[in-house]
């Protein structure tokens, strides 16, 4: 019996990461995979990864992102979102080793939470990580698809046009329905956004998460090859953004899917549609791309945005999100 080994993922394994994957899912996705393995070797501060070889052959791989403050979180986790053992593999222990492998990585860098989802019709999934010690996690997913937004819902809201306030009108005359895009100038996020985004967040949550967003900038304006990532803007000051990233697939998910990160309004735009723009316009950009549904994370005690985003269309996901306390 050949000796198993424990290491990192290197670039020169895509092409059997790609395999495996393959062999799992029947759908090919060696250029997502590329780039996340290029990616994750380039930004080794923002990326686990664990390879478990066969003498010299991969024998199963695991990719774990590290997120420092999703919706306010005050410390590190990480999130295990690419898991794969060799089908000829299976009852050897390698989904046990690559665990560990990540398990101690995290605790070189004190991380003591590791989440991930899974959708809860994939029972051998589910089993493995209740074997693997993971309970369900206190928040939830929720997801909508990336149909527009019913505009009643937007809030009314005068904006500055030709040096007075009113509301926006379109060519056929005033009316309510006006697209709360329309009304909010939103734009693609910048890399020079960074500090009015530090400033609305300290604003909202009284904390300096710098760190962090230097972190999601690093990887929207460098890993994401389509920034879907925006601001809103009134007389050129930033009033609110949204941090997106859209996913080609998750433990085998072939369809296209994005993830809200974060989302923050100044509190002197608050009530005034500035959110409501936000996630119009990136529900139009999404769709053009062919982009199918939008997900985030909630935690149950955020009651202000379960509320913004289940008046917009979000309901509860089919993926459980599952946690573990590494000790």
């Amino acid at each position: 019996m050949s000796d198993l080994t424990l290491r990192s993922l290197y670039p020169e394994d895509i092409n059997r990461v790609s395999e495996i994957e393959s062999s799992l899912t029947g759908s090919p996705r060696k250029a997502f995979l590329e780039k996340r393995l290029a990616v994750a070797t380039a930004m080794p501060d923002s990326f686990i990864t664990s390879a478990v070889l066969d003498d010299k052959k991969l024998a199963g791989y695991g990719f774990a992102r590290i997120l420092e403050g999703e919706f306010g979180a005050r410390s590190a986790i990480a999130v295990l979102d690419d898991f794969g053992v060799d089908i000829g593999y299976r009852g050897r222990g390698i989904g046990k080793m690559l665990m560990s492998g990540i398990e101690r990585r995290m605790k070189n860098r004190n991380i003591s939470t590791l989440q991930s989802q899974i959708v809860w019709s994939n029972h051998s999934m589910i089993r493995f990580f209740a074997a693997a010690g993971f309970t369900l996690a206190s928040g939830q997913i929720i997801e909508r698809n990336t149909s527009p937004l019913d505009e009643e819902v937007a809030e009314i809201a005068p904006v500055k046009m030709d040096g007075k306030w009113r509301v926006h009108s379109g060519a056929g005359g005033n009316h309510y329905d006006k697209l709360a895009r329309d009304r909010v100038l939103v734009r693609s996020l910048k890399g020079e956004d960074i500090a009015s985004i530090d400033r609305i967040d300290t604003k909202l949550t009284g904390l300096d998460r710098s760190a962090y967003y230097a972190s999601k900038f690093r990887e929207m304006l460098d890993e994401s090859g389509i920034r879907v990532s925006m601001v809103s803007e009134e007389d050129g000051i930033v009033t609110g953004f949204i941090m997106a990233r859209v996913d080609y697939g998750e433990f085998g998910k072939v369809d296209k899917t994005a993830a809200i990160d974060t989302i923050g309004v100044h509190p002197a735009y608050s009530g005034s549609g500035v959110g409501h723009a936000l996630l119009s316009q990136l529900l139009l950009n999404l769709s053009s791309l062919q982009v199918e549904s939008v997900r985030t994370k909630l935690e149950h005690e955020n009651y202000a945005l379960r509320n913004f985003l289940t008046r917009r269309g979000f309901k509860p996901s089919q993926r459980l999100l599952l946690t573990r306390e590494i000790m």
